[in-house]
């Protein structure tokens, strides 16, 4: 038997509206990321926003544990690229799928800083809130993270 959020997200309906209202979001919330807004991302995000790297079990909470996902991201890996191989937008949320390139400047969760370029892939779901108009924050899945040992 399936869940009971998971029947309801099943049951969203997508308009063009509420398509574009998403899309809208995702890209406002990438220039705010490329620009390293942090305001601007929060701006993006419910306040109960949750972000969650799933292989870490690492999970940040609220707009406070949001920028501190963010500040600690963006220190350690100032250059930070991502280059955005697919995208799926839905009523459900955004999910991308990207190539990262960075260089390690600072230690990030576990991992001490290398100094090193940097290549991983990541998939992040960004859940969507219906009731705010906003992302619920990330559900980030993270591959090559080998690399920065």
């Amino acid at each position: 038997m399936a869940d009971k959020d998971i029947l309801t997200q099943l049951r969203r309906r997508i308009t063009p509206e509420l398509y574009e209202q998403i899309r809208d979001l995702w890209k406002a919330h990438s220039v705010a990321e490329d620009k390293r807004d942090i305001p601007g991302l929060l701006a993006t995000l419910t306040e109960n926003c949750v972000y969650e790297i799933v292989q870490t079990n690492n999970i940040w909470r609220g707009h406070s544990g949001a920028t501190r996902f963010y500040t600690d991201l963006l220190t350690a890996f100032p250059d930070i690229d991502f280059k955005l191989r697919n995208i799926v937008i839905g009523p459900q949320g955004v999910w991308e799928e990207a190539g990262v390139t960075a260089t390690h400047k600072r230690d990030w969760l576990t991992y001490p800083a290398t100094g090193r370029k940097v290549e991983f892939d990541v998939l992040i779901f960004f859940p969507w809130d219906m009731e705010r108009a906003k992302f619920g924050g990330e559900r980030v899945h993270v591959f090559g993270l080998e690399g920065l040992l």
